[in-house]
């Protein structure tokens, strides 16, 4: 399974980013897709996720300016980044939990490539 991520790039405090990442490769089923960030020195962190039946999970920092949503195959979500601040600037990583069977119940965990939100103050 591949991850694709793009979307990112340079935007003033307040400004808007659309985020996406999809997965492909293979025959996998989703069960649950999210974006973390990470800034160099600091540990990779959750920003939001969404489950297979389309349960939304977002960390406070972001609640109420950040969405995550989905197409309708489920293999493909998005981070609709909103009132954006300096303090999110990180590289963003799309990240993806599947089965790869339907005779085998665990799950893989597969990563993107990352793509870099800078926001300018």
């Amino acid at each position: 399974v591949q991850l694709q991520a793009s979307g990112g790039g340079l935007v003033q405090a307040g400004g808007s980013l659309r985020l996406s990442c999809a997965a492909s490769g293979g025959s996998f089923s989703v069960v649950g897709m999210g974006w973390y960030r990470q800034v160099p020195g600091k540990q990779r962190e959750h920003v939001a996720r969404i489950t297979s039946d389309g349960t939304t999970y977002y960390q406070d920092f972001v609640k109420g300016r950040f969405t995550i949503s989905r197409d309708n195959t489920g293999n493909t979500v998005y981070l609709q980044m909103s009132s954006l601040k300096p303090e999110d600037t990180a590289v963003y990583f799309c990240r993806a939990e599947v089965f790869l069977a339907d005779w085998d119940t665990r799950r893989y965990t597969y990563w993107g490539q990352g793509t870099l939100v800078t926001v300018s103050s």
